[in-house]
């Protein structure tokens, strides 16, 4: 069934012309924006996803997708970024070693920059899910993106959570696999792999303790990301075809990221990975250092049944209202998991509608 829906296809959204626009970060790496346009709009939306995933996430075929739904609702000028965590470039198949401040301090400002280039000054609202929106609230909260009318935040922000199984899994998983059984990325697809090489086995090792269903990238995914049987979504809130093909729209990872969001949880919220890097020493050490001066209204979106970042944005939200009272909102999505809030059959009707309100609200 997954051969009916080409990977990277862009079949999910009609009626809009399409663009890519490729630029380069500071170190070097050749990243993508795409375009879906309708027709000139003062308020565009920039999507961003996150780790193992694309820009697929939010132009599927299989279902009505985000830059559809937001292109029928009056937002005609929707982009899409695939920065250096997209399964649409080699880099997170590559030996790396790079960390959330990379991608705060080069992809995000660089891909704005791109897009600022296109669209001039009109008013830029976010919508990003996991690192994507955890590295773009280091960007923006590190004071590298000047004027952002809006971000909305699904599944963790600035203060990442984990449960206790995920905390060992970042703490000893990279330096178990990376220099005792010689693996630097862990893949959805490792039970396809040769018989009785490593990956193989890894694969279906992992689909022994995971007997919720028989899709073995699902397995893995759970095993990469999160605790629970699955780890990152609800199964009912997704359509079998969607389910089938998690291996394309979540592939590949390094494990050096792992890393530094062990180092976040440990703090109980984002901070620089090495603060002697003098490569960003532009950046804060503590991201919240200056959260008073951050004037961008945030949405805070997570499921109830979040088992990736558990409450991380319900602690953010409860955070930043210290700080900025007012000035943030949080919708706790019942029956929703971590990723199936994008990728659900449902999320048109139960979670794009609040992303659609609060964009409408913030463009004044």
């Amino acid at each position: 069934m997954t051969d009916q829906i080409p990977r990277y296809t862009l079949d999910g959204v009609t009626d809009a012309e399409v663009s890519v626009h490729p630029f380069s970060t500071q170190d070097g790496l050749g990243l993508n924006l795409t375009r879906f346009r309708r027709a000139e709009c003062d308020d565009v939306v920039l999507l961003v996803h996150g780790l193992t995933s694309s820009s697929d996430l939010f132009i599927m075929p299989e279902q009505r997708n985000l830059v559809s739904y937001l292109l029928d609702n009056g937002f005609t000028d929707v982009w899409a970024l695939d920065f250096r965590m997209s399964n649409r470039f080699p880099y997170d198949c590559e030996t790396h070693r790079y960390t959330l401040d990379d991608i705060a301090d080069w992809d995000h400002p660089a891909a704005v920059r791109e897009l600022r280039r296109h669209i001039g000054d009109r008013r830029v609202h976010v919508v990003a899910h996991c690192l994507g929106s955890l590295s773009f609230m280091m960007s923006l909260f590190g004071g590298r993106l000047p004027d952002i009318a809006s971000v909305t935040c699904n599944s963790v922000a600035l203060t990442p959570r984990v449960p206790a199984w995920s905390r060992l899994k970042l703490r000893y998983g990279p330096p178990l696999f990376e220099y005792l059984f010689g693996i630097s990325f862990l893949d959805p697809r490792f039970s396809r792999s040769p018989r009785l090489t490593r990956d193989w086995a890894l694969g279906h090792l992992v689909s022994l303790a995971h007997r919720e269903c028989d899709v073995s990238a699902c397995h893995m995914l759970s095993f990469m990301w999160g605790s629970g049987h699955p780890a990152m979504y609800e199964h009912d809130n997704l359509l079998p075809v969607t389910h089938e093909r998690m291996a394309d729209l979540c592939s590949a990872c390094g494990l050096y990221y792992d890393r530094h969001i062990a180092k976040m949880v440990r703090a109980g919220h984002a901070v620089k990975y090495d603060p002697g890097d003098r490569r960003h020493r532009d950046l804060p050490d503590d991201y919240l250092a200056n959260a008073a001066k951050v004037t961008t209204p945030i949405l805070l979106l997570t499921g109830d049944r979040n088992r990736v970042f558990t409450d991380s944005n319900i602690v953010c939200h409860e955070v930043l209202s210290k700080i900025t009272p007012d000035r943030n909102e949080l919708e706790v999505l019942p029956g929703y998991g971590h990723l199936d809030p994008i990728i659900g059959k449902d999320a048109h009707v139960d979670v794009f509608p609040r992303i659609c309100h609060f964009l409408k609200r913030q463009a004044v």
